[in-house]
């Protein structure tokens, strides 16, 4: 009997010990989270540096920077009990629970799920207290972090760490409500593998993130930010513009010394950088800049043609970014114009390797020219596999003729007689595309196609 009292005492004790710890998790969430003004201000603000962030909230709530900073730090204590982590101390109960039976062994499971509620409520509002990636609280949820890596993920002060992961929980997200919307196909494996590899990466990121604040790290960023949002800037409008404890660090030769390794174009002591945005849809951008200000042609050898044309510092810039991220093509700057105004720079891509490259990227983007990317794509690829055939140079001839039509049609004086073009037969060299006789010829002479 003395025996049975003491199991039923210590398993009384245990009960007691799971109902303390939820309530302790409970009433500390509650007595942690009462600012909700400062934390509606937070979630508003654009992503930025905590120094940055940090001056902002002073100036909103009129305090000062030192109380503004340490206001920032909101999130809730760690939770140990002599030195023991809840996720340890559930593994603890649940090898306890393998002893008992019957009604004691689920009124015990029941205390333990009320003890994992609330420590995934402490959770929740740990990724609620990190104002930066508040918005993002779903996915994170969703990859099931530990308690450390959201401590860690709070020391994060930088700008440029913060994108990238959001930018990863972004893809992660994005991944995993498309998977959603599928069956168990091979577009879900796709999905599933996104939310891994994307996982994957912000753990990584997270590992080796650059935490605290670093003077030179926040001047590299405001000289990004000011030369992506103000294109032509000035190297003293950019100090002008620094937070007074930058201004005292900087000066006009280590800004310019600093411009060229973060990559910007400096013309005429004009400071020029693709944003970010733009450079992750630079084929987007390129499209709309060749609809726009560009052309798609071939000349009268049959040669194909593509070229992007910009006038005056700010287009000589462009060009320059523009050529870096796309790394194919050939600059031609300050040119001067038949008109005999500002210079003219080009970007011109004369190789069938850098069009072919250019245009199967920037098609599904392309409003205006499309038609014209289409003829240059059956064009090279008739040149680079077909040339031979019976057919290529008629087609080469009726590919020309296309070409001005796209590129002229809304020319009502345009002479078409000068290349020998038939309007009433356009549609027929439309229809003539030979593009449906190339996938036949290329999968006959295919060793699958062999097999088949």
């Amino acid at each position: 009997m003395g025996e049975k009292g003491d199991a039923a005492r210590a398993l009384g004790d245990a009960f007691d010990e799971v109902d303390e710890l939820s309530e302790m998790l409970q009433d500390k969430e509650a007595a942690d989270f009462n600012d909700d003004t400062k934390l509606a201000w937070l979630a508003k603000q654009p992503i930025a540096d905590e120094y940055e962030i940090a001056t902002n909230l002073s100036k909103e709530f009129k305090v000062t920077l030192s109380e503004a900073k340490k206001s920032l730090n909101m999130l809730p204590v760690d939770y140990t009990i002599q030195g023991e982590d809840i996720p340890s101390i559930v593994k603890q109960l649940r090898k306890k629970r393998r002893d008992l039976k019957g009604q004691q062994k689920i009124d015990f499971t029941k205390s333990i799920e009320t003890l994992i509620g609330a420590y995934a409520n402490h959770l929740d509002n740990c990724i609620k207290s990190i104002y930066w990636i508040a918005p993002y609280q779903r996915p994170l949820q969703a990859m099931a972090l530990k308690e450390s890596n959201l401590r860690k993920l709070d020391s994060v002060k930088s700008y440029d760490s913060r994108i990238q992961l959001i930018d990863q929980l972004c893809k992660y997200w994005e991944a995993d409500i498309e998977s959603r919307d599928c069956g168990y196909n091979e577009h879900f494996s796709k999905m599933q593998k996104q939310m891994k590899q994307s996982k994957k990466e912000f753990k990584h990121l997270l590992k080796n993130v650059q935490l605290g604040y670093s003077p030179k790290k926040a001047i590299s960023n405001h000289i990004v930010k000011m030369v992506c949002n103000d294109p032509g800037i000035s190297c003293r409008e950019i100090i002008d513009s620094m937070p007074n404890h930058l201004q005292r660090r900087s000066t006009p030769q280590m800004i310019s010394k600093m411009a060229k390794k973060l990559d910007v174009t400096i013309v005429n002591e004009q400071y020029f950088k693709l944003p970010t945005d733009i450079k992750k849809n630079i084929y987007a951008y390129t499209a709309a800049f060749i609809d726009s200000d560009g052309y798609i042609t071939m000349d009268k050898n049959y040669n194909p043609r593509v070229g992007l044309v910009a006038t005056g510092d700010r287009g000589k810039a462009f060009m320059v970014e523009l050529h870096k991220q796309l790394g194919v093509g050939r600059l031609h700057l300050d040119q001067k114009s038949p008109q005999d105004t500002r210079p003219v720079n080009r970007l011109n891509f004369y190789s069938q390797d850098d069009i072919t490259k250019l245009l199967k990227q920037c098609r599904p983007h392309l409003r205006m020219k499309g038609p014209q990317a289409d003829l240059l794509m059956e064009l090279i690829r008739i040149k680079k596999g077909h040339k031979k055939a019976e057919w290529a140079k008629p087609r080469y001839v009726e590919i020309f003729k296309l070409m001005k039509w796209n590129n002229h049609s809304d020319n009502r004086n345009y002479d078409w007689s000068k290349y020998e073009v038939d309007i009433e037969n356009i549609s027929k060299y439309e229809s003539n595309c030979k593009m449906s006789i190339m996938d036949e010829l290329e999968c006959v002479a295919s060793p699958i196609g062999m097999v088949v």
